[in-house]
């Protein structure tokens, strides 16, 4: 019987597990640079937390179990409730705001295709207990970081962003009904994904009033400005928004960044700022998606706590990296600093002897388990992508720079000591 791995999911050799590390390593560097701390959660929770956040339905998306005691648990399909539930846990003991970012493996039960898969690495960042929208640009500026970090520029990725606060005050002053706010705004977030004629059969269906229709889409075409007349709450938002705006503008983002009444997000927890980071052509699926969820953290049995964050998941990521040529051909840790050679059949123990000292002192070195010629070797080093060759003749060690050919003879003891020279 032949096995191989499950569809929808990736065997990460050496070559990929490079890649994996160099894009995971820049998060990391990036997170705690901006003055997050990292947290994770069990890969499983109780099935009960997902739906809570997102309904029933939500087990149809994700991988669901009951163990042997009878209990209905599902593996992560996002980190999100996990960290609701691990907040309001400690609420009161936590210092404020709370900026944790974790790196968790997320499964979902999807139908595999490019850019999309069942298994993936998701980036969280999010800040809890702040209710500045300079949180929400905070969280976005960490997201540029990352992607500037990884090498891409604002000529290839836009932050696509909008106020899901002032779409649903658009909607109230349109004199649509506050229970059908959730599914008119998951329709919105449908308009640049579905045929035009699709999404104005759902626009219809959610929305049977004519008058309310023509206002809506009179808000979108008009990106935002035509919010008719202004309510209390509209006002408010708008406030929150230049206020976002201002933020982007004084971290230095603003280029990155463009302003999009099409991006609602379709989650309904969303309650505020909200932004998706596409490719600049918006040829892929998002490379990240986020916003404010001010209600999640009650809604899952905490205390009323403001929220804002993002997600940003590796695979999409590493096919824009790869396209745009940004994914480099050697990486930090691949190379070694010395092979350690043998010149003649009487050195085995003392080559051990030096991979030993050298990896004690914090160097990377290797050997060859197979007794080979010097010039087998050599090329062996090469292969390797090592920097140098060290090769021991009785008390002495020849050190090669394998990049210029120069060499040196150094005593044994003197190069031990001192191995860099």
């Amino acid at each position: 019987m032949k096995f191989q791995a499950v569809k929808g999911t990736r065997d990460f050799y050496p070559d990929a597990m490079r890649v994996r590390n160099w894009i995971t390593d820049a998060w990391r560097r990036v997170s705690l640079r901006n003055g997050f701390e990292e947290y994770d959660s069990p890969i499983f929770e109780y099935l009960d937390l997902f739906e809570a956040k997102s309904g029933p339905e939500i087990s149809e998306q994700l991988f669901a179990f009951t163990d042997r005691g009878g209990r209905r648990l599902a593996i992560l399909p996002e980190i999100t409730p996990s960290l609701a539930r691990m907040v309001n846990a400690k609420v009161n003991a936590l210092p404020r705001p709370i900026k944790w970012f974790s790196i968790p493996r997320i499964c979902r039960a999807e139908n595999p295709q490019k850019g999309r898969l069942r298994e993936f690495f998701q980036w969280n960042i999010d800040i809890i207990g702040e209710e500045s929208p300079g949180a929400d640009a905070e969280c976005v500026l960490v997201a540029v970081e990352a992607l500037r970090e990884l090498g891409l520029t604002s000529d290839e990725v836009k932050v696509r962003y909008s106020s899901r606060a002032l779409i649903a005050a658009v909607l109230k002053a349109l004199a649509v009904g506050e229970e059908q706010v959730p599914k008119i705004l998951s329709v919105l977030d449908k308009r640049s994904k579905v045929p035009a004629e699709a999404f104005n059969q759902m626009l219809r269906q959610a929305v049977p009033d004519e008058s309310a229709r023509r206002g809506i889409l009179r808000f979108l075409d008009s990106k935002g400005t035509d919010v008719g007349k202004p309510s209390p709450q509209a006002e408010a938002a708008l406030g929150e928004l230049e206020q976002f705006q201002a933020a982007m503008k004084n971290f230095g983002i603003a280029d990155w960044c463009q302003y999009d009444t099409g991006v609602v997000r379709g989650l309904a927890y969303y309650t505020g700022i909200v932004y998706e980071i596409f490719d600049a052509g918006q040829a892929m699926r998002a490379v990240a998606g986020g916003g404010r969820y001010d209600n999640l953290l009650e809604a899952l049995g905490g205390p009323k706590i403001a929220a804002t964050g993002f997600g940003m998941g590796d695979v999409v990521l590493g096919i824009l990296l790869e396209e745009k040529g940004k994914i480099p051909k050697e990486f930090p840790g691949q190379r070694l600093d010395f092979f350690v050679i043998d010149a003649d059949e009487g050195q085995v123990q003392a080559v051990l002897a030096v991979v030993a000292a050298l990896r004690k002192g914090g160097l990377a070195a290797d050997f060859s388990y197979k007794r080979q010629p010097l010039g087998k070797q050599l090329k062996e080093a090469n292969r390797r992508s090592a920097l140098r060759a060290a090769i021991v003749r009785g008390q002495t060690v020849t050190v090669k720079d394998l990049a210029s050919g120069q060499q040196v003879d150094r005593p044994i003891d003197e190069f031990l000591a001192k191995p860099l020279g």
